[in-house]
């Protein structure tokens, strides 16, 4: 029996990033930075570095997660397809509510290190996992002193084992924050819900990376489709001698649109993916509102899903405006051809009427060129009788005129012979 040679690598696929199992109290912090295949190929020397100093061992090349713990911190990495995220963690949690997410869970990290992760910082966050509590209500925690009150959102998650709240704003340290109140459930489905709100923060970062281009794109794309309609007045109003510099002004106006569409293609389609990867998260969170707060996925289905939209605009936009142009190209294209099939059928006839006027033409050369070998030709006969008169006793002018019409048939036989000729090799 012969096996895939990669059947052990895809199956193993489903276990390569597990979840952790969190203990609260807890606190943790998470970094995503952007980065492309050389930025992750230096985040991986930055990250044996910082192990070859701890003595710890390294991650493969190609490895793309690997869990240490560097003292009192543990320490998360994973690398993706364009980020890499580094999450770290560390029991305990202080009891001052500020220090929560003053005294961060990296702080065991030099910062010097921290400082120098290879790549462009695109999503930070603190999570704060607050004891558990076996109590029937819920206590109300102090949270005025960690997050913004006027922007508070919140929700019941895992089928009310939970509650998150959090402002999803950035504070004065560069990270948002979350504060996770949980009654007893185990470390596995904890680290479950804090591995998705940590998810839903990155994605919703990257599903943003289009909205510049399309907020970009969008009074060029107006742009174009006013230079579009203008193209088509005017091959709706032009002459024939205008459609090829019209032509030209429609494929200069289709590689511009083209060359845009190119560029950013692939941002609105890892953008959607992404999307559709956040609102997969947030339901997986199972969320039920309290207190008349606004929940996560209220808060993205009113904030995320209009940027969302207008990312989708603008590729539905451009698309439309390929599409037309495309068609316009071609309906210009057709006429261009047929005016010069058109010219060709003229050329083509001009061409036969000069034929017919050089064979008439011919026909005439040819028959005063008879008149003119016979009228020579007879000359000679002439003079022929005239030198051997002495001879032969004939007249000069009797012979000569006797020979005209023998002359003229033997040259226009010779002609026609020569013509048939030339026939047999057109064929």
């Amino acid at each position: 029996m012969h096996e895939y040679a990669l059947r052990q690598q895809l199956h193993n696929e489903i276990h390569a990033r597990p979840y952790e199992r969190l203990v609260t109290p807890l606190q943790i912090s998470h970094m995503a930075f952007l980065a492309d295949a050389q930025q992750q190929a230096q985040a991986h020397a930055h990250l044996c570095k910082l192990l070859s100093d701890q003595q710890l061992p390294l991650p493969s090349q190609d490895s793309g997660f690997y869990v240490a713990d560097i003292g009192a911190v543990r320490l998360r990495w994973e690398r993706h397809g364009e980020f890499t995220s580094y999450t770290f963690m560390r029991q305990g949690l202080p009891e001052a509510v500020p220090s929560w997410f003053d005294q961060c869970a990296c702080s065991a990290i030099s910062s010097a290190w921290r400082q120098s992760i290879p790549g462009e910082l695109l999503s930070a966050n603190h999570i704060a996992l607050l004891p558990d509590h076996t109590e029937a209500h819920w206590p109300q925690p102090e949270l005025d002193a960690a997050l913004d009150a006027e922007a508070l959102v919140a929700s019941e998650v895992a089928d009310g084992q939970a509650r998150v709240y959090t402002d999803l704003r950035i504070h004065a340290d560069g990270f948002a924050r979350f504060v996770v109140l949980s009654r007893a459930m185990s470390p596995r489905r904890r680290g479950r819900l804090t591995q998705r709100l940590l998810e839903i923060e990155t994605y919703r970062m990257l599903s943003l990376l289009a909205l510049p281009a399309a907020r970009e794109m969008t009074p060029l794309l107006a742009q174009y489709e006013v230079e579009l309609a203008q193209v088509m007045d005017a091959i709706h109003a032009s002459q024939s001698e205008r459609d090829r510099p019209t032509l030209d002004r429609l494929s200069q106006l289709a590689s511009i649109v083209e060359s845009r569409y190119a560029q950013h293609h692939a941002r609105f389609n890892a953008s959607s993916a992404y999307y559709d990867l956040v609102n997969r998260r947030i339901a997986d969170l199972h969320e039920q509102q309290f207190g008349g707060l606004q929940t996560i996925g209220q808060f993205m289905d009113r904030r995320l899903a209009p940027a969302m939209q207008t990312c989708a605009h603008a590729v539905r936009r451009m698309q439309g405006l390929s599409e037309r142009i495309s068609r316009c190209s071609n309906l210009l294209r057709t006429r261009v051809e047929v005016q010069v099939q058109q010219q060709n059928r003229e050329l083509l006839a001009s061409m036969n009427r000069r034929q017919y006027l050089q064979l008439r033409l011919q026909q005439t050369v040819e028959g005063l060129s008879v008149a003119a070998i016979t009228y020579y030709a007879s000359s000679l006969v002439g003079h022929m009788f005239e030198a051997a008169h002495a001879w032969l006793h004939i007249d000069a002018g009797i012979a000569q005129g006797w020979s005209i019409p023998l002359i003229a048939l033997g040259v226009w036989l010779g002609l026609r012979r020569a013509h048939q000729r030339l026939a047999k090799l057109d064929r």
